[in-house]
């Protein structure tokens, strides 16, 4: 077994009273799900755990940093995911709190996606449509 499978087997059992969470392979790692929405990311045998305005000091304060990845022009920075302290891979009460609240902002953002594409038309074809019909009444 990879040690990143180890990782994850590892998540799946101490995150399990949480509820609703799951793993899926992706990207050459893995995605940690709650009820759905990715709120985790294993990358290199590392946790990283999203993070926002509310909880990114949280992070920095353990002197931690944001997921970084090599590209053919760089490295990259994904700011929504940072490093999760590797002490809570010893302490299954405050690895549950962490990612309850990575979860936590996993919802919050779905939210505010939500909120933002409310009544945006995401299809060409049924953008297409609207304006055709517009046109023909008006």
């Amino acid at each position: 077994m990879s040690t990143d499978a180890a990782l994850i087997e590892h998540l799946m059992d101490v995150l399990r009273p949480l509820g609703g969470i799951a793993s899926r392979r992706m990207f050459g790692g893995a995605g940690v799900f709650r009820d759905g929405l990715m709120f985790g990311l294993i990358s290199d045998e590392v946790l990283y755990l999203k993070a926002d305005a509310e909880t990114v000091a949280d992070f920095e304060a353990e002197g931690l940093g944001p997921f970084t990845y090599g590209t053919k022009n760089g490295d990259r920075v994904l700011t929504s995911y940072w490093r999760a302290p590797e002490r809570l891979l010893d302490d299954d009460d405050e690895m549950r709190a962490w990612c309850r609240r990575a979860a936590e902002v996993a919802t919050r953002t779905a939210k505010k996606k939500s909120a933002a594409n409310k009544g945006v038309t995401r299809s060409p074809a049924a953008a297409r449509t609207r304006r055709s019909r517009a046109r023909q009444s008006g």
